[in-house]
């Protein structure tokens, strides 16, 4: 089992954690100690019981108040995903009439008639 030196509020202790674990444990100590800076910065130097005791409450006070704001944040969802499925948009594609079509059919034919006519020179 890895022992590990940590320092909490300037005041060095030597834990022991599983093969592994030796990152988490860095990084909940370091968690732990920057809510102990600031006691002792403003409090002086505190008895060890103390300091991890007030630093632990601030750290759970802090914990606390992300599980409270993740449960208004799930049941926000919950409340998101309940609501019904809009029905979908129909959208109306206009049909063109059909003497669009012929009227278009009759134009091309006529633009063709004429480019012809254009190529044997026969316009004046």
């Amino acid at each position: 089992m890895p022992d590990l030196e940590i320092t909490i509020g300037g005041r060095s202790f030597q834990v022991a954690c599983q093969p592994g674990e030796e990152h988490f444990l860095r990084a909940a100590a370091a968690m732990l100690d920057s809510e102990a800076q600031p006691l002792v910065a403003q409090m002086g130097r505190l008895p060890e019981a103390r300091m991890l005791l007030m630093s632990g409450l601030m750290l759970a006070d802090k914990a606390a108040a992300i599980e409270d704001e993740n449960r208004q944040l799930k049941a926000k969802l919950a409340e998101i995903e309940a609501r019904p499925v809009p029905e979908r948009e129909k959208l109306q594609v206009p049909v063109i009439p059909p003497q669009v079509v012929e009227t278009l059919a009759e134009l091309a034919a006529r633009a063709e008639a004429l480019a012809d006519r254009l190529e044997e020179g026969k316009v004046s």
